[in-house]
């Protein structure tokens, strides 16, 4: 018999410039080569997962919109023994994104993000700036300010960066601790209009730095990044819940490979 999968996903979440039920069911449908597969709502999930041997948590859209169910699913998920992938001890998006204030505290290569009044500071000038919440998600909750209007600005569960000139947003997803492919924004405006990139070894030190960092060892990653015109990166984002893959934009090749090795390590997550 195979083993028992839980696809958990919305296949009505409306995702700008993405397919998301595309994915979920093309990812799905391979899958099922392996697995006995049951696909559900986030929402329902609580009632299904005792009943399979992995719960693959995939492209739900911000779980704020699931608040509370997700957070019954997390806690019951642990107190089970229930195999969640991604595992969810997760240190990034999945706890929000608190993370990126301590990563620029503590001087990782990452976006300035500050969270009260007294660090505005150490914020480098810039003619607009960004406010996030810090529980948001795919843009839900964005707001652009003008300097003068930061002194005012309430940090309630929200942050701030600059907003800053890059030449291009990266990609780099992850299988574990194992890349497997990079794709690239070129046009800085058309951030889900994405080409296969080839990650150089300076590349890959900077994503993995964050991969070791989160130390999550069975999930897909996504360690989103955009280029300044000095050429470093900075990191924009650790997505290590539900990362959008782009799988129709891969080479067939490249998606081959990632799918059968996503589906290897689903089964030896499961025991198999």
């Amino acid at each position: 018999m195979k083993p028992k999968l839980l696809h958990i996903t919305d296949l009505y979440y409306d995702a700008a410039g993405r397919d998301y039920y595309k994915e979920d069911l093309y990812l799905s449908e391979q899958l099922r080569q392996n697995f006995d597969i049951a696909l559900c709502h986030p929402r329902d999930a609580i009632h299904f997962m005792d009943a399979v041997d992995v719960a693959l948590f995939r492209n739900t859209g911000p779980v704020l919109y699931f608040a509370d169910d997700y957070a019954i699913f997390r806690t019951q998920a642990k107190a089970r023994g229930i195999k969640v992938f991604n595992e969810l001890n997760g240190k990034a998006d999945m706890q929000g994104k608190q993370y990126l204030i301590d990563l620029t505290a503590a001087g990782y290569p990452v976006i300035p993000s500050v969270d009260n009044l007294n660090q505005l500071a150490t914020l480098p000038p810039a003619e607009r700036y960004i406010s996030k919440l810090k529980l948001g998600a795919d843009s839900v909750g964005m707001e652009f300010l003008a300097p003068a209007d930061l002194p005012q600005h309430d940090f309630t569960e929200r942050f701030v960066q600059p907003v800053m000139s890059f030449d291009y947003e990266v990609s780099f997803y992850f299988i574990n601790h194992q890349f497997q492919y990079a794709l690239y924004a070129p046009d800085p405006e058309k951030r889900w209009e994405l080409t296969l990139y080839q990650a150089t070894a300076a590349d890959l030190d900077f994503a993995q730095k964050f991969i070791e960092w989160n130390a999550i060892d069975y999930g897909i990653q996504r360690i989103d990044a955009c280029r300044m015109p000095d050429g470093e990166l900075y990191l924009m984002e650790v997505e290590d819940l539900n990362p959008y893959l782009s799988l129709d934009l891969l080479p067939q090749d490249v998606r081959d490979e990632f799918v059968a090795t996503l589906s290897n390590t689903l089964l030896e997550f499961a025991g198999k």
